[in-house]
């Protein structure tokens, strides 16, 4: 039985229409699925629940944001509406508190640190260091993350010193996407520098690319996915625009077959290292589909999957296991389903 027959046998693909041509493509490539079991990421970033997968109602892997709901740039695919839902720590006694907090009433894993960007795209973190000192000299297992904007190698190095495990940063390949959807005076370079400053520590470096970011259609992906392979990344987070975060009429929805085929370029290209499917995509069928091609396309986790996914995973015969963490980090070490699936990582 072919991939496409087992998919029409999925109750929640139905309706789906995925492309047939681009499925017998992922299935030709199906060796590259041998021995990459996937992970479906469910952080406590926002309420999640699906038919077959639970989400943790405990704050294990929270976000936290230094500037609240503000950002000076108001990205036009943003409008800082992605800030919403973390939780404001606009002082570094307000984050050390929360933290500890969580710590010993709700057995905090680790967190998320983030925040809006000024005009240059940087976000002033330097204050936090000590706080990030402190809570890793106190908690020397609590794994912390950071939304690095653009930055530089004395900034990098910064980040690392005090402690940070992962530096997440956006990488984008098109010149007019910077200066039109972000409104930004900076050019591509900088972001691939940002990327070699990050690198040149030892931190986990984890680039996100957003497919569709210029106004839904495909631009400087190709040449984003240049830059990031080119570095010594750990893992490459890929995540699709979401119009509704927009104003009404600027963006359209990009289609799920070329996310399908961004997925298929970023697996040949980059084939060591981890590429996984991160919170950000469009609701409904529109995320049914792109999540199945994700399985298909051999990514190696998926945050908050839709329904159906498992299934496919099942139907072309991919291991897969549970988190309640961002997708970015690992945390523990059971790669058994059947007990992530059991049990909160809380």
């Amino acid at each position: 039985m072919s991939w496409l027959e087992r998919l029409e046998q999925i109750e929640e693909l139905e309706d789906a229409e995925l492309d047939a041509t681009l499925v017998g493509r992922f299935e030709q490539n199906a060796s590259r699925l041998q021995n990459r079991p996937i992970r479906f990421s469910t952080p406590t970033f926002k309420e999640y629940l699906s038919s077959e997968l639970s989400g943790c109602g405990k704050n294990s892997f929270p976000a936290f944001s230094i500037t609240a709901g503000a950002c000076a740039l108001m990205c036009d695919h943003c409008q800082a509406k992605i800030l919403e839902p973390m939780i404001p720590a606009t002082k570094p006694e307000m984050l050390d508190q929360k933290v500890r907090d969580l710590v010993l009433l709700q057995n905090l894993q680790g967190f998320l640190l983030s925040g809006g960007s000024n005009r240059h795209n940087e976000i002033k973190y330097e204050r936090f260091y000590p706080v990030i000192e402190g809570l890793k000299r106190d908690f020397p297992d609590l794994k912390i993350a950071i939304h690095t904007a653009l930055t530089d190698e004395a900034r990098a190095k910064s980040m690392e010193s005090a402690g940070v495990d992962t530096a997440m940063m956006d990488v984008i390949g098109a010149q007019e996407t910077i200066e039109q959807v972000y409104h930004l005076d900076r050019p591509v370079d900088d972001f691939e520098a940002t990327l070699e400053a990050l690198c040149a520590t030892s931190m986990e470096i984890v680039p996100h690319i957003v497919v569709g970011l210029h106004y839904g259609k495909i631009l400087g992906e190709a040449n984003a996915l240049d830059i990031v392979s080119r570095h010594g990344i750990h893992s490459l987070v890929l995540v699709v625009i979401m119009p509704f975060y927009a104003k009404s009429g600027t963006f359209v929805t990009p289609e799920t077959r070329d996310v399908g085929e961004i997925f298929l370029e970023a697996r040949s290209r980059i084939q060591e290292q981890q590429v996984l499917l991160g919170c950000a995509r469009p609701p409904g069928m529109h995320k049914r589909e792109t999540d199945a091609y994700a399985v298909m396309a051999g990514l190696d986790g998926i945050a908050f999957p839709a329904d159906g996914t498992v299934a496919v995973a099942q139907a072309v015969g991919r291991e897969h296991h549970q988190e309640h963490a961002c997708c970015s980090i690992k945390i523990g070490g059971g790669n058994s389903s059947l007990q992530s699936l059991k049990t909160c990582a809380a």
